[in-house]
């Protein structure tokens, strides 16, 4: 089943767990901090942030004001051609650097799955954590389906 929203390149996206970690290491602590839901995510305050990195925690908060997405989703999102082009590690360092409750992201993105067609339970997971579709955590879709489909 083709995602709704689309996929870009799996390679960027797979590259992007590898970067992750460094990324992650930089964050600060208490960076982790959920969102509360329709605020959009802040950036956590960081040390000789380059121009590329600014914008691309401007471009993040964009695309989450507008859409939901999975961290890897948004990762893809941004540092992809047909996206915004970010090199792959700005768009790690931007994703990180927001403060952003992927769990409430799954629940959006269940919930906009589910006003286009009907899913089953199941099929809501896969198409939440497949890579051609939202590419969230098999905790997160089982948590965006679960609270998606009580309502």
């Amino acid at each position: 089943m083709g995602a709704i929203g689309g996929g870009t390149d799996a390679t960027s996206a797979d590259a992007s767990t590898t970067n992750a970690a460094t990324a992650e290491a930089a964050a600060p602590a208490g960076s982790s901090a959920a969102t509360p839901a329709g605020d959009a995510p802040e950036a956590s305050p960081t040390k000789a942030e380059t121009a590329e990195q600014r914008n691309a925690v401007r471009a993040a908060k964009q695309y989450l004001e507008f859409s939901a997405f999975s961290r890897k989703g948004l990762i893809r999102q941004l540092s992809s051609d047909a996206g915004s082009g970010y090199t792959l590690d700005a768009a790690t360092y931007a994703v990180d650097a927001l403060d952003v409750d992927w769990n409430e992201q799954a629940v959006k993105a269940a919930k906009s799955y589910l006003d286009t067609m009907p899913f089953s339970r199941q099929g809501l997971i896969q198409q939440l954590e497949s890579e051609a579709g939202s590419g969230f955590t098999h905790e997160q879709a089982v948590h965006g389906a679960d609270q998606a489909l009580k309502e």
